[in-house]
C-alpha cells in the first residue's frame, strides 16, 4: 500500500475524525485505504474544581480547524466519529450540557465502581460512564434528576451532526457492559441497575438515556443540513456515517487486531492493550476491563491513564535548553533524537526510577498522580538512562495488567503496536517487547492511528459484500500488501526491564508518600 502524500484524494474517498486527547484530527483516504489528506487541532484538557475535563465548544473549534486543512472533501463519500472513549457526558431533554464533560482520565468514582462491580459480577471501570452516572448518583448531585441522555464525546458530536443518537459496539462496551450474544446492552445487568436506583425516584430508566448500539458495517445516518452548518460546511450534507467508535476500537481497526488472539497497543498520552479473547476470563479483575471490538467480540483491556504525557513535559524543557544556545530543533526531530539516544543507555536504566503519573492510575490503585525522578546516589544518571528510564515507566503499568492476563492464559500470538510512541522505528517496539514478553509487529502505518482507524470503517460500511465480516475485510482487502516489522524480545533487554520494574513497584510507594504529602492546592 503506498502511503504517499497525494495531490487530492481518489474515488471513493472515505473520512475519519478522532477526537483525542491531544489532538483533534481529520483523515481521508482513498480507494487504496491510503491516507489522501489530513489536518489536526492541538488541545488538552483542564483540570477544574478536582475534575478532569475538555470544553465542547473547543471540541467543535478542533473539529472545524481540523476538517478545514483537508483536501478534496466534497469528494468523501462516507464518514465516521471517533474519540477518546470513557467519561460522562450528561444532557436534559433539549441536548443542553448539565455538568462538565468528566473524561477517561478522572479516577473520582471508586465507591460506585466498586459497588456495581460487585452487583453485576464484572469490573466496572471507574472511566466507564456507569460509575460516573452512579457516582453522581451516590454524591446527590442535583443534574441526575434532569437527564434526560448521556453519551460519549463520540456520540455527542455524531448525534449533532446526523440526528442519530446511538454509538459502535466498541464504545459502548465502555459506557456500560455490552452482550456479545445479542450485541447490545446487557439486559440482566441493566434491569439490576433500575432496581439499585428506583429508590431515587427518577423518571428515567437506563435504557431510557442511553444511545442506541450498532455493529460495524451498520449505516449510522447521514450528515444533515443542520450538521453541514455547525461545521460551517465544510462538508456537503448527505454524506453516510459509520457507526461512532472509540480510540480502543479505532486502534484495534488500525491495527488489524480484530480477530481471536490478536493483541494491540496503542501508546500515546494513555497506553492500552486489546486481546481478543477466545474464552471468558475465569475471575473478575478491576485491572481489567472487559469491552468488545467494533464488531462485538469480547475483548481485555488492559488501560493505563498514564503513557507519554510526562516524557512529553521533559521533551518540552530539553527543546528549551537547546533554544537558550540559538538552536530551534523540530518537534518530531527532538522526540527522534532522544528515543534514539535512549537505545545507548542501560538495559536497566543505570539505576534511575521514573514514575510519570500525571493522573490517577486504575491498575495500581492511585487516586492521582504526582510526576517524579528518583536515582540512587551512584546511578549512571545521563540522558540516555534518563530518557530510557522515561520510556520504560510509559510501559510499566501496562505490564503489570498484562501479567494479570497472562495468569489467566489469555494472551495473543503477537502484539501490533500504534501511535505516537512507535513512530521513531524500533525504539518503543524493541522496548514493548521487553516489557511484555511477546514479539512486537508495527506495520507502515504503525503511526496513523485512530482517525485512520475509523476512516477504514466508514470504508467498510460502504463496501460491505453481504456477511463479510470486518476481521476479513480488513485482513484481505486493507493490510494484505502492508509492510511490517516484528521485534522479537531480547534477553538483555527482558532482564534489564525486569530489574526497573521491580524498582518501579518498590518505588510506587514513594508515589503514595507523595500523593499525601503533597496536596493539590499547595503546588
Amino acid at each position: 500500500m503506498n502511503h504517499a502524500e497525494q495531490k487530492g484524494p481518489a474515488r471513493p474517498c472515505y473520512l475519519g475524525v478522532e477526537l483525542g486527547s491531544t489532538r483533534i484530527k481529520a483523515v481521508t483516504i482513498d480507494a487504496r485505504y491510503a491516507p489522501a489528506s489530513s489536518g489536526e487541532y492541538t488541545w488538552t484538557s483542564s483540570y477544574e474544581n478536582g475534575i478532569w475535563t475538555y470544553s465542547l465548544e473547543e471540541a467543535w473549534k478542533g473539529l472545524k480547524t481540523a476538517l478545514g486543512a483537508v483536501d478534496g472533501r466534497d469528494a468523501v463519500t462516507a464518514a465516521g466519529i471517533s474519540a477518546m472513549m470513557h467519561g460522562y457526558l450528561a444532557f436534559d431533554r433539549d441536548w443542553n450540557l448539565l455538568t462538565p464533560f468528566r473524561t477517561w482520565q478522572n479516577t473520582t468514582t471508586g465507591p460506585a465502581a466498586a459497588e456495581l462491580t460487585a452487583l453485576f459480577g464484572f469490573n466496572i471501570p471507574q472511566r466507564w460512564s456507569i460509575a460516573h452516572l452512579y457516582q453522581a448518583v451516590l454524591n446527590g448531585e442535583p443534574h441526575v434528576a434532569e437527564i434526560a441522555h448521556i453519551t460519549t464525546l463520540a456520540g455527542f458530536v455524531h448525534y449533532k451532526l446526523t440526528g442519530v443518537n446511538a454509538i459502535g459496539t466498541g464504545e459502548a462496551s465502555g459506557m456500560f457492559p455490552v452482550d456479545s450474544g445479542t450485541l447490545d446492552y446487557n439486559q440482566r445487568m441493566v434491569e439490576q441497575f433500575d432496581r439499585l436506583v428506583a429508590q431515587d425516584g427518577f423518571a428515567w430508566k437506563l435504557r431510557d438515556i442511553l444511545p442506541g448500539v450498532l455493529a460495524a458495517g451498520e449505516r449510522a445516518g447521514t450528515l444533515t443540513e443542520e450538521g453541514a452548518a455547525l461545521l460551517d460546511g465544510l462538508l456537503p450534507s448527505g454524506i453516510p456515517f459509520a457507526p461512532p467508535e472509540g480510540d480502543a476500537g479505532t486502534g484495534m481497526t488500525a491495527s488489524n487486531a480484530v480477530a481471536a488472539r490478536t493483541g494491540n497497543v496503542s501508546a500515546g498520552t494513555s497506553i492500552f492493550s486489546m486481546v481478543v479473547l477466545e474464552r471468558p476470563l475465569e475471575r473478575v479483575h478491576e485491572e481489567i476491563d472487559l469491552v468488545a471490538t467494533p464488531a462485538g467480540k469480547p475483548v481485555a483491556m488492559v488501560h493505563c491513564n498514564n503513557c507519554t504525557g510526562d516524557s512529553n513535559a521533559w521533551v518540552s524543557v530539553l527543546r528549551e535548553a537547546a533554544e537558550l544556545f540559538g538552536a530551534s530543533p523540530d518537534p518530531g526531530e527532538i522526540y527522534a533524537r532522544l528515543y534514539r539516544k535512549s537505545l545507548e543507555g542501560d538495559p536497566d536504566c543505570g539505576g534511575i526510577f521514573v514514575c510519570n503519573y500525571l493522573a490517577g492510575e486504575g491498575v495500581t490503585h492511585m487516586d492521582a498522580g504526582r510526576p517524579m525522578v528518583v536515582r540512587y546516589p551512584g546511578s549512571r544518571f545521563n540522558l540516555a538512562n534518563f530518557f530510557r528510564a522515561q520510556l520504560y515507566a510509559a510501559m510499566a503499568t501496562l505490564r503489570i495488567g498484562m501479567d494479570i492476563l497472562a495468569e489467566e492464559h489469555a494472551s495473543a500470538d503477537s502484539l501490533t503496536g500504534h501511535g505516537g510512541l512507535f513512530k521513531t522505528p524500533e525504539v518503543g517496539q524493541r522496548y514493548l517487547s521487553a516489557a511484555c514478553n511477546a514479539p512486537v509487529t508495527c506495520m507502515d502505518t504503525a503511526g496513523e492511528g485512530g482517525p485512520w482507524g475509523m476512516a477504514l470503517l466508514a470504508a467498510y460500511m460502504a463496501e460491505r459484500s453481504g456477511g463479510e465480516q470486518l476481521e476479513d475485510y480488513l485482513a484481505e482487502k486493507v493490510f494484505a500488501g502492508v509492510r511490517r516489522m516484528t521485534w522479537k524480545p531480547e534477553a538483555e533487554d527482558m532482564a534489564g526491564f525486569n530489574v526497573f520494574l521491580d524498582r518501579y513497584k518498590a518505588g510506587l510507594a514513594v508515589e503514595r508518600a507523595a500523593l499525601k504529602a503533597l496536596k493539590e492546592g499547595e503546588e
